[in-house]
């Protein structure tokens, strides 16, 4: 397996002098205060890490973590928050942030010590979403993008190299798919599924590098309904029938490359955390694939925390330096470390030790050309992907027409939600 670097280590952080820089002035009594998250076991890891770090050198802080399955998390929170029963500082995507607005759920983070000028000169471009109205309402401690995991005992028995191109991957793709006797796929090539990454690969990678634009104004009107969408799909759809990967296979893409049954992998970021504990397992990351001339692009998605409306009095003072702490540059290190997920701090990312990193910097490189996608529905807007390729796999439709059809759907999401 690849190993990262040895850090200093993460308990002796608790003490440095980034963490000492919240100490808190005197007060009379402890303070607790809530914390939510949706669960994915290196990011609640890593939060527990956080939290002890933060409570060592705030005292008169304790701080109560809860976590649900993905699943319920979202319906959860917007049903206790109201309520005054939920969390004072919640985890929440960058997609659901106007949602989380209008509903009246979060508030905007205080101008000092999160003031636009510093968040516009620190941190990611891409974090400037998070500003509505000249207000910032939540802030990431870490930023994600795409690239490619490799098998590397597959690959070396296969006699092939790390491929750069689109082309290339698909040529190693298929040297190292295996079949039985029967036919049946044993050993992918390359694992596929829309209802994981692939969606994000299609819209801000493929199509843009088969020379198209998915979205136009800031991602309110659907683009992909072109000659580079359908070649872009086209692209997609052959995989399968070149035989390089098969739809469902061991029912998660990921599950296929962790039990070492599938030679490329594409996804996140945040899946280091978990491939670095499959026992076994030999693996190697790059960035992802350029396009036929040679274009290159990526996507890029974060996870952003906020202060909740019913945090108040001291509650909230509580919840602001709890969300200072959780955005210095400390806790996007220790996010690195044990999530995998990029900083989101320039000067904490682009270190040339990071972005130099066998593991990390591929991801961090892929910054620098990627693209976020502005969702009115994310979930709804993944459907539509999931549909495109369904219509053609199991109903025969001509893939032009489903195109047609899933660029249709998407936009009366997109008008659905902007009309509102």
């Amino acid at each position: 397996m690849m190993n990262r670097r040895i850090r200093t280590p993460l308990a002796a952080l608790a003490t440095s002098a980034a963490a000492l820089a919240f100490a808190p002035g005197a007060q009379a009594q402890q303070v607790t205060i809530e914390y939510w998250q949706y669960f994915f076991e290196s990011r609640v890891t890593a939060m527990e890490q956080l939290i002890a770090n933060f409570e060592a050198a705030n005292p008169d802080i304790n701080v109560e973590m809860t976590h649900f399955p993905y699943a319920d998390y979202r319906t959860r929170t917007a049903v206790a928050i109201p309520a005054g029963e939920g969390p004072d500082v919640v985890q929440l995507f960058y997609g659901w942030l106007n949602d989380y607005i209008a509903e009246g759920l979060i508030q905007p983070l205080p101008a000092d010590p999160f003031s636009a000028e510093m968040i516009g000169s620190e941190f990611f471009p891409m974090v400037q979403a998070m500003q509505v109205d000249g207000s910032y309402y939540a802030l990431p401690t870490a930023v994600r993008s795409l690239a490619l995991f490799y098998n590397e005992r597959l690959l070396e028995a296969a006699g092939v190299e790390v491929p750069t191109t689109l082309e290339e991957l698909v040529a190693a793709a298929a040297a190292t798919t295996e079949r039985d006797g029967a036919g049946n796929v044993t050993q992918v090539g390359l694992t596929t599924g829309m209802t994981a990454q692939d969606h994000h690969w299609f819209r801000e990678v493929l199509i843009r590098q088969f020379g198209g634009e998915p979205y136009l104004d800031n991602y309110r009107t659907v683009n992909y309904d072109t000659e580079a969408g359908r070649a872009a799909l086209d692209f997609y759809l052959g995989l399968e029938e070149q035989g390089v990967t098969s739809t469902g296979f061991m029912d998660e893409p990921q599950a296929a490359f962790r039990a070492g049954r599938a030679a490329f992998h594409i996804d996140g970021s945040f899946r280091i955390g978990a491939l670095q504990d499959s026992r076994g397992l030999q693996w190697g990351v790059t960035e992802l694939p350029a396009g036929p001339d040679g274009t290159r692009s990526n996507y890029a998605s974060y996870w952003v925390n906020a202060i909740t409306s019913s945090a108040e009095g001291a509650e909230y003072e509580a919840a602001v330096r709890f969300m200072e702490y959780i955005t210095s540059p400390e806790a996007m290190e220790i996010w690195l470390e044990v999530v995998g997920e990029l900083p989101a701090r320039v000067d904490v990312g682009m270190t040339p030790e990071n972005a130099d990193d066998p593991v990390f910097g591929p991801f961090i490189r892929g910054l620098e050309y990627a693209n976020t996608t502005i969702f009115a529905d994310e979930s709804a807007q993944r459907q539509v992907m999931v549909d495109m390729v369904e219509r053609v796999r199991l109903q025969g439709m001509d893939p032009g027409e489903s195109l047609t059809a899933a660029a249709t759907a998407e936009q009366a999401i997109l008008d659905s939600y902007y009309n509102q």
